[in-house]
């Protein structure tokens, strides 16, 4: 209705602002998350990235990235999306990386029809990586035998409480490969023409902002507020796009992970705790 009525004004009487929504794409991507343990995915992306583009009057969607990595799944369904919706809605996505958009978030940041950091923003690590621990002499230690019963010679592939076999860990590596190969693909499809004729984009190294552009990976220096001005006017302005809220004002489910049982905290803390252990080695690869 208040565009309806905009329209209908004299153009002396209207405002000449540009709206722009922004979108905050911030933290480690995995599937689920818990309670205490907020996650970046598709899940909890959905409902402000549709949100962000309905805005009609805009002639685009910034959406400012600071993430790791994490699910590569999860980062690609992210990727599909914004994709998905500016097709849809006809608008251009403009991407801004904070401190890190590297692996999974590097994907994500791959959506954007231009991308943009700081100097010293950390970009790249193009790469795939699995981690885990074994505990078969632990075990011994402290008197605790394994006892594991199944039906396929594979089920128990990679368990962390045996002794680890060549032949898992080469079956491991082929599924890395592939999806490097699908990351890999991605760059070189979202990046053609721009990328540097460099080996090591693709090594899994990663790298500042300032090394990023020479590389071709982003396309420009600076930040949100003022390439958003250069663009469309000194009147342009941000409006942050939070998650929708139901008619009694709590967040949609899939918007908020926050919400659900209280019977359920004690266990979300046990898993809070294993998902920050694996939260802190993410950021901490880059030194954050």
């Amino acid at each position: 209705m208040a565009r309806f009525i905009k329209r209908l004004l004299p153009k002396r009487f209207r405002s000449d602002e540009t709206v722009i929504p922004v979108v905050r794409l911030h933290g480690t991507i995995m599937a689920g998350g818990s309670q205490l343990r907020p996650a970046l995915n598709l899940a909890s992306a959905a409902g402000v990235l549709e949100k962000a583009f309905s805005k009609k009057d805009a002639p685009a969607v910034a959406i400012s990235v600071n993430s790791p990595g994490g699910s590569p799944v999860q980062s690609r369904l992210i990727f599909q999306r914004i994709r998905s919706l500016a097709a849809e809605k006809n608008k251009k996505v403009l991407i801004f990386v904070e401190d890190v958009a590297a692996s999974g978030g590097y994907m994500i940041a791959l959506a954007g029809d231009e991308i943009f950091a700081d100097p010293t923003s950390i970009v790249g690590s193009i790469g795939v990586v699995s981690g885990g621990f074994g505990f078969p002499e632990l075990l011994k230690k402290i008197g605790v035998e394994r006892r594991v019963y199944t039906a396929g010679e594979n089920k128990v592939i990679l368990d962390p409480f045996q002794p680890e076999k060549e032949s898992d860990i080469e079956y491991l590596k082929t599924l890395q490969l592939e999806i490097h190969k699908v990351f890999i693909d991605m760059v070189k499809e979202r990046r053609a023409g721009k990328l540097a004729d460099d080996a090591t984009i693709f090594s899994g190294l990663f790298w500042t902002g300032t090394r990023g552009l020479d590389l071709g990976l982003i396309d420009g220096l600076g930040d949100m507020r003022t390439e958003i001005r250069r663009r469309f006017g000194d009147k342009a302005k941000l409006e942050l796009i939070t998650a929708p809220r139901d008619i009694f004002g709590r967040r949609q489910p899939g918007a908020s992970i926050l919400d659900g049982a209280a019977e359920r905290v004690g266990a979300s803390a046990i898993a809070a705790l294993a998902e920050t252990a694996e939260e802190k080695a993410l950021w901490g690869r880059y030194g954050l």
